[in-house]
Formats: C-alpha cells, structure tokens, sequence
C-alpha cells in the first residue's frame, strides 16, 4: 500500500490475511509487513480493529451504520416538529 493513502476496509481485511499466511509460513511480523508495505503499528492497530472479520461481516456493518444514521435524522426531524408544534400550541411564535 502507498504511504498517506487511506485503505478500504476490504483492503484491510485481505492485507492482514496475506500476513497470517507469511507469518504461518515462519517469517517474522517485521518481514511480513514490510513484504505488504505496511508498518507494524499498522497491522496491530488493524488486527485490533477488523480481527476475525470476513468481508461480509463489513457490508453487513456499514449496512447497518447508514441505517443508524437514517433512523437518527428521523429522530431528530421528529424532535423538531414535536418542538413546533408544541410552542403552536403555546401561542408562542
């Protein structure tokens, strides 16, 4: 992977299981990254975050992640017509 560039969580996901494999096949974790072109921070930040992952999981996750948001703008577009009406009702506008 080029430096400074953002990957994609499939990126991730495939750049950490080609890891697993160099590292089964005994190179150590400094050589298997360095042969993926990451850092070693890197893949221990990433093996922390998307471990035991399948590509799947992470469509099924950003699935769910867009319809949290849609369901929190109809809260909040709810809140705010319940907070109109409301001061409608008051008299106050």
């Amino acid at each position: 992977m080029k430096r400074g560039t953002k990957a994609k969580p499939e990126e991730i996901i495939t750049t950490l299981r080609k890891i697993e494999i160099l590292l089964s096949r005994g190179k150590s974790t400094k050589e298997a990254c360095r042969e993926c072109e990451i850092g070693e921070d890197t893949f221990y930040k990433w093996r922390k975050m998307y471990s035991g992952m399948e590509i799947s999981h992470l469509k099924e996750l950003k699935q769910l992640k867009e319809e949290n948001a849609r369901l929190k703008r109809a809260v909040a577009d709810l809140t705010l017509d319940k907070l109109i009406l409301k001061e409608a009702a008051e008299g106050n506008f």
